[in-house]
């Protein structure tokens, strides 16, 4: 009787703050989506690169762990000053949080092929270009998207964040209703959230099926 009921006032709650809830989905996907999208375009050559300079894998590496350690709400907080409130600030700091994930397997990746593939290329008469887009990164790419789907999930769920910024998504419902001691409205914001980060995890994992080479999906 008890659950019943709670599933009554959570699907009431629902229906009737349905323009809240997707207005604050389409947000969360917008931010959530451009963060990873430039977080991808930073990470990716970062990580070839210091495959090819592995002494300063290190320093890279270790510059990204250390924004990673910094408090969520904190970080948010430092970057209000400088780009002011609004959806700016928070994709900085979702895009700085999903550094670290990608250029981490992106570099394991690359320098785990093995060597003797490397060796095999080069006396194929392959450049380096054709050997990192032929060999290195194909054979590389599992790793490179679990670090993608890692940093994915991560950003969905710091997201809910960016309402103390202004800039709106899921964490709007779910502050309203933490706000009113309201918890069918904090369900309301927290369930699209975590399935919104269980539907991205699940397109990546096809992306990668999809880009994987065919030598290498024998045990998939």
């Amino acid at each position: 009787m008890i659950l019943q009921n709670a599933i009554s006032v959570f699907i009431d709650t629902v229906t009737s703050r349905s323009d809240a809830i997707v207005e604050g989905l389409l947000e969360h996907l917008f931010l959530s989506f451009v963060s990873i999208f430039i977080a991808i375009l930073i990470s990716l050559p970062i990580g070839i690169y210091i495959s090819r300079k592995r002494k300063s894998a290190e320093f890279f590496i270790g510059i990204t762990a250390v924004f990673q350690t910094i408090p969520s709400l904190a970080l948010f907080g430092f970057l209000v000053p400088i780009f002011h409130t609004g959806a700016t600030t928070a994709i900085i700091a979702l895009t700085v949080y999903a550094l670290l994930p990608i250029v981490r397997n992106t570099y394991t990746g690359i320098v785990g092929v093995d060597e003797g593939i490397i060796e095999a290329g080069k006396g194929m008469g392959m450049t380096p270009r054709q050997l990192l887009f032929k060999v290195e990164l194909p054979l590389s790419l599992s790793i490179i998207m679990a670090g993608v789907r890692t940093a994915t999930v991560l950003t969905v769920g710091v997201a809910t964040l960016a309402t103390f910024v202004g800039a709106g998504g899921l964490g709007e419902v779910i502050y309203r209703g933490l706000s009113s001691w309201n918890n069918a409205l904090v369900l309301a914001g927290a369930i699209p959230a975590a399935l919104l980060a269980l539907f991205f995890d699940f397109l990546l994992k096809l992306v990668e099926k999809a880009t994987t080479p065919k030598g290498l999906k024998i045990n998939k």
